[in-house]
């Protein structure tokens, strides 16, 4: 399904490209053309290509199929520095700069203007750089050291340095998913103001409400062929959805009505100075509690020192009625607690190992014989647990990092949800991953409860934690400010509790 496209010449395009690694069939005769002055969106669930696609443009891969066309022209990229030079610039989730160099260095790394006798002109090295803030209307410090920035500021300056090097085409990965509210709109100021200069954007983001706020045109992926690429007036979300996902989603929140048990999970008092103070709640058996927030508010760090990976100054953890010993993560999973943390390839994953191993780390007693590890019955753990979850990979012994975002994520829950947890922490459990993949998720965390497992919930998506929560706990500024039972909870009781103005009315 394509429709009508703005005239003219595409400045980068794909035109028919196939790639594939292996077995893995990654794209069949894709094509995809980004116009100047025209924010393009690339759409479709985890798996279905974009990755795959937008390292083709990059650079990175060349097509086995298929060819790139620069201002019409085929033309061959030998790697990244050829589609750099060609004007092709791509902006990541998490950029990557020196922290021990000042913005400007780091800008300018390896291309600084000299004086006479090679010496490096610093002062022309600031000047560049403020100029190329002022043109994106960006209020930075050339010589703040890089490290402490906010990843919001990086993606900044990974702009300004796609701007220095004249880019014609910014490619956007997943640029909004670490970012604020307001980290995204200053954002979104900066790419119009590059779209009025006659750049081209491809901008991939799993929020589809950016996609209809910042996109012209939307093309759409599904397991690694072209769905459609049309204009986003007249499209729906809903209409977006059931071309990335094949289907209509029948329920993106199926929140089955549990029968609530004994409490399993209890918090009593629980302080870390300067952290969080005096944090006190109960999950039950059977029960899903959401704990909603603003970034910052605590919510993570109070999961952290729950499952003891953190360690408390004050108050008590207990699971079934047994005190935890405080830092001690061990004694928490041996008490039947599991925790799914928010930066899953950091914190949840060892990107290194094999799908295999990651989902076995948790299981190895059970898979170990006189100190020898049982290889076997590792991988038939492995296996239950990857069809169960409906991993798609090639095979066990591939690593975790050759999956998709939404794979990676299900072989963490995997992982421990194997080890059979009486209590699941889940941190961010959809970031980042897609709409299809996000209601399986919500669907496996439901039916979790419904066997009587205590669900601790955060989320800094509100609809999730409205559509999913029994109960909405609401942190500010390291506090507890509301409880909210699910027949009160709206985007607005939480907001407020959120920001404290339900305290400082009280």
């Amino acid at each position: 399904m394509t429709h009508s496209e703005p005239d003219g010449v595409p400045v980068l395009a794909l035109e028919g490209v196939s790639r594939s690694f292996g077995a893995v069939r990654a794209l069949q005769d894709v094509s995809v053309r980004l116009f100047p002055g025209e924010a393009h969106a690339l759409a479709g669930e985890n798996g279905a290509g974009k990755s795959t696609l937008i390292k083709t443009l990059a650079g990175v891969h060349r097509p086995d199929k298929g060819r790139v066309l620069l201002d019409g022209r085929p033309v061959v990229f030998h790697g990244p520095a050829d589609a750099r030079d060609a004007g092709v610039a791509v902006i990541y989730q998490e950029p990557t700069l020196f922290p021990d160099l000042s913005v400007a260095e780091n800008l300018f790394m390896g291309r600084q203007p000299r004086r006479s006798l090679g010496r490096v002109d610093h002062a022309a090295v600031r000047s560049a750089t403020a100029r190329l803030f002022q043109q994106l209307g960006v209020d930075l410090d050339p010589d703040r050291p890089a490290r402490g920035l906010s990843i919001a500021d990086q993606q900044l300056v990974e702009i300004a340095k796609a701007l220095s090097f004249d880019a014609r085409v910014l490619i956007m990965d997943e640029p909004t998913a670490a970012l604020t509210g307001s980290e995204v709109a200053r954002l979104f100021r900066v790419v119009r103001t590059l779209l009025e200069r006659g750049a081209a954007v491809l901008f991939i983001s799993h929020r589809l409400e950016e996609v209809f706020a910042l996109c012209q045109r939307v093309t759409t992926l599904r397991d690694g062929r072209l769905v459609s690429s049309e204009p986003v007036a007249g499209l729906t979300e809903d209409g977006l959805v059931r071309r990335m996902v094949g289907r209509d989603l029948d329920e993106l929140y199926p929140k089955q009505p549990a029968e609530l048990g004994e409490v399993a999970l209890s918090v009593r008092r629980l302080t870390r100075e300067g952290v969080f103070t005096d944090v006190s709640f109960d999950v039950r058996a059977g029960e899903i509690v959401g704990l909603a927030g603003l970034v910052g508010a605590g919510r993570s760090e109070v999961a952290r020192a729950v499952f003891g990976v953190d360690r408390w100054d004050a108050g008590e953890v207990l699971v079934d009625g047994v005190a935890l010993t405080r830092g001690a993560p061990s004694k928490a999973i041996a008490a039947g607690m599991a925790l799914v943390p928010e930066d899953r390839r950091a914190q949840g994953l060892v990107m290194e190992m094999s799908i295999a191993r990651n989902i076995g780390l948790t299981g190895l007693r059970a898979t170990t014989t006189a100190g020898l590890m049982n290889r076997g019955a590792e991988r038939d753990r492995a296996l239950d647990w990857a069809v169960r979850l409906q991993v798609k990979f090639a095979r066990l012994a591939d690593t975790v990092g050759t999956l998709s975002g939404g794979n990676q994520q299900k072989v963490v829950l995997a992982k421990w949800l194997a080890t059979g947890p009486r209590v699941l922490i889940v941190d961010e459990p959809t970031r980042g991953i897609d709409v299809g993949t996000k209601a399986e998720v919500h669907r496996l965390l439901s039916h979790l409860a419904g066997q009587g497992v205590a669900v601790l919930m955060i989320s800094s998506d509100l609809p999730e934690i409205l559509g999913m929560a029994d109960r909405v706990l609401v942190m500010h500024e390291g506090r507890i400010t509301a409880e909210i039972p699910r027949a009160e909870a709206t985007e607005e009781t939480v907001m407020t509790a959120a920001t404290g103005r339900e305290r400082s009315a009280a």
